[in-house]
């Protein structure tokens, strides 16, 4: 038996807010465009807290924010609620590209995956000694990590300014190299940035990790559910004295790179699901009762198409993309020119070592390590990066933007150096933009006229 056609003809204002919607979704979607709402995020904070109206922007990050119930109270400023807190998202979803590349992406073959990750080994690296050259005072020697992260979102963001004339590979090169630094960073503010430890906290993490692992066991697919145990995990990290926005990656690495095992396969759920909802009629059949169950059925077939690891990071990316993001940069970029003092030999040195680390240091570390083992006969460029592709990968690299500015507020606590540190990573990453934008159009240039 067949059915009618259901289509229709929708008003005409329907249609116009549809395709609006349809719009604005595809164009969120597009990796430059959270890159200039983070860098126009950065510029605001810079000329706010340089107005006349500066002290309503300190005002506003110092402001109390708490939480609690009944006698258990807990109140932090709003910036340490952005920067402790939100950041775990940001965190989160760094951690899950990471499993994803290591399951099935980039780093899932070790001799695909080499020559990105010697790559960034040197781009962390050579910046640091770069720092170092110029930083050989005790009191600025703290911030030789903050020129050694890259910022994925940006520096993928302006390589899809470049448009499809760069290769592929060269894009998938930046993403592993990215992700590898990502995993380097983290493994620094662990090792290079945690003081004292109490350990005590672990016990309460160890709480939490036991929860999402038998949440997992138990074959719970619904994100919401292991908000609670990362709670527990994220309270565990800051109890210790290590910085609690570890538990996004830690709860990222342990995401499920495969579905949660149903009775049913999904497809086959959906079919089923579909032919119930489709032979329904009018009357007592078409019941709220009656189409409840079967849609929730759909909902969990849906959400089963995907693994967690996936679904998560897609359902995540906009918010830290838009959101999370963008609100760091907010809370983190007002630097007040006028409180930082760069006549005086620290700051002065801080702002250079690091801004030259990130223009000079990180595509010599990128593209001299990369030269190196491909000469030493140990890797190999992928196919269609040549050396243009990997001198564009190491001057992109250069943009440290969110991960740099997140490192220095742990490295000082100075604020004339924390200012410096953060003047020298947007006026370094910057200069990396534009000249990985002039690079790459004439790389462009030069793969249309081969």
């Amino acid at each position: 038996m067949s059915h009618p056609s259901s289509r229709q003809a929708l008003p005409r204002a329907q249609q116009l807010a549809e395709r609006a919607f349809s719009t604005l979704e595809r164009f969120l979607h597009i990796e430059a465009v959270s890159g200039i709402v983070l860098l126009a995020a950065a510029a605001i904070a810079l000329i706010w807290a340089n107005s006349a109206w500066a002290d309503s922007y300190h005002a506003l990050w110092h402001a109390q924010l708490t939480i609690g119930v009944g006698e258990y109270i807990f109140s932090q400023t709003l910036h340490f609620w952005i920067n402790d807190a939100l950041m775990t998202i940001f965190f989160l979803v760094v951690g899950m590209e990471i499993r994803r590349e290591i399951h099935e992406g980039a780093l899932s073959d070790f001799r695909q995956a080499a020559l990105p990750i010697v790559a960034a080994l040197g781009g962390v690296v050579v910046p640091a000694l770069f720092y170092l050259a110029l930083n050989s005072d005790p009191a600025r020697q703290g911030g030789w990590a903050v020129p050694t992260a890259t910022d994925i979102a940006f520096a993928v963001g302006v390589l899809a300014l470049l448009g499809r004339s760069i290769p592929g590979n060269v894009r998938v090169f930046l993403l592993a190299l990215a992700i590898i630094d990502d995993i380097m960073a983290v493994l620094i503010i662990a090792f290079f940035y945690t003081g004292g430890l109490d350990y005590t906290g672990f016990l309460i993490a160890g709480v939490g990790l036991l929860m999402v692992l038998g949440l997992q066991r138990i074959g719970i697919g619904s994100a919401y559910a292991y908000v609670i145990p990362g709670a527990v995990v994220w309270i565990g990290l800051l109890v210790t004295g290590a910085h609690p926005t570890l538990a996004g990656v830690v709860l990222g690495l342990m995401a499920p790179v495969v579905p949660v095992l149903m009775r049913e396969r999904p497809q086959d759920m959906i079919q089923r699901v579909a032919r119930d909802l489709l032979w329904l009629d009018g009357g007592a059949s078409k019941s709220v009762s009656n189409i409840a169950h079967p849609l929730h059925e759909l909902r969990r077939a849906q959400r089963e198409m995907l693994p967690p690891v996936s679904r998560v990071q897609i359902a995540l990316h906009p918010w830290v993309a838009y959101g999370v993001m963008p609100l760091f940069a907010l809370a983190n970029a007002g630097v007040s020119l006028d409180g930082i003092d760069l006549s005086a030999e620290g700051p002065q040195w801080v702002m250079a070592g690091v801004a030259l680390a990130l223009v000079l240091g990180k595509p010599v570390g990128v593209i001299g390590v990369s030269w190196l083992v491909v000469r030493l006969g140990w890797c190999r460029l992928p196919p269609g990066v040549t050396w243009q592709g990997i001198g564009l990968i190491g001057m992109l690299a250069g943009i440290g933007f969110t991960m740099s500015i997140f490192i220095a507020m742990l490295a000082f606590v100075d604020e004339q150096m924390l200012g410096a540190a953060k003047l020298g990573v947007l006026l370094g990453s910057l200069v990396a933009v534009v000249l990985g934008l002039l690079i790459g159009r004439l790389y462009a240039r030069s793969l249309r006229t081969r």
